[in-house]
């Protein structure tokens, strides 16, 4: 019987991989659309986001199964109770690509970005990708040493991130009040996704150790 319910808790970890590997692709695409002012990609994060969402749901509802079926142990408590918890962050990685989408449908067929600044959110793009992978990852191998390191390669983002408001403060800005405001929300936008795959890294941590490493500031975005 145990088991069969590791296989099930194993069946839920591919799952939310999966939904990892989809919130990460939608933000590499936005990325995309964003750099390239791609009304098609933009459309298309928009419209795949139902897919994570639903996948979040169907997680969900797997989770609260695996803990009525019968009493777990204490790892596999931290497990479903980690799973539980990540859900949420894949939705919220996925839903902040949408966000990042739904600035270029509206500035179409305008390009939102200023060229002094593409490059950096073209990094942002990268690392966001790589971060995404590397929570996908985890999720599956449940290493602990490589859920420590996601939060170390979040910081390549903050960098970022700290960048792109010095830019935005410097009196050479030249581009107007409404493209500062697109530019520090897109930002925001990158710095939360990463924090929610560094999140992602906390709770296998804990999954895998019973130790919960210090919180990661997240955003309401």
């Amino acid at each position: 019987m145990r088991t069969v319910y590791r296989k099930h808790l194993s069946e839920l970890a591919e799952q939310l991989s999966q939904m990892c590997g989809l919130s990460g692709a939608a933000m590499e695409r936005a990325t995309q659309a964003l750099l390239q002012a791609d009304l098609a990609s933009a459309e298309q994060v928009i419209g795949d986001y139902a897919k994570i969402a639903a996948m979040g749901t169907r997680a969900e509802e797997g989770a609260v199964t695996l803990l009525a079926l019968q009493q777990p142990v204490a790892g596999e408590l931290r497990s479903i109770i980690s799973w539980i918890q990540v859900i949420a962050d894949f939705d919220r990685m996925g839903a902040l690509a949408v966000h990042v989408a739904k600035i270029v449908r509206q500035r179409h067929p305008d390009r939102v970005l200023p060229p002094t600044v593409e490059g950096r959110f073209a990094e942002m793009g990268r690392v966001a990708g790589e971060l995404a992978r590397n929570a996908q990852e985890v999720m599956l191998t449940r290493d602990p040493g490589k859920a420590a390191r996601i939060r170390e390669q979040d910081d390549a983002m903050d960098a970022l991130h700290q960048e792109l408001f010095r830019e935005l403060l410097d009196r050479e800005w030249t581009y107007g009040v409404g493209a500062a405001v697109d530019v520090a929300l897109l930002g925001r936008f990158y710095e939360r996704f990463a924090d929610h795959a560094v999140e992602v890294g906390r709770r296998v941590v804990f999954q895998a150790t019973g130790t919960l490493p210090p919180e990661q500031g997240i955003g309401t975005y």
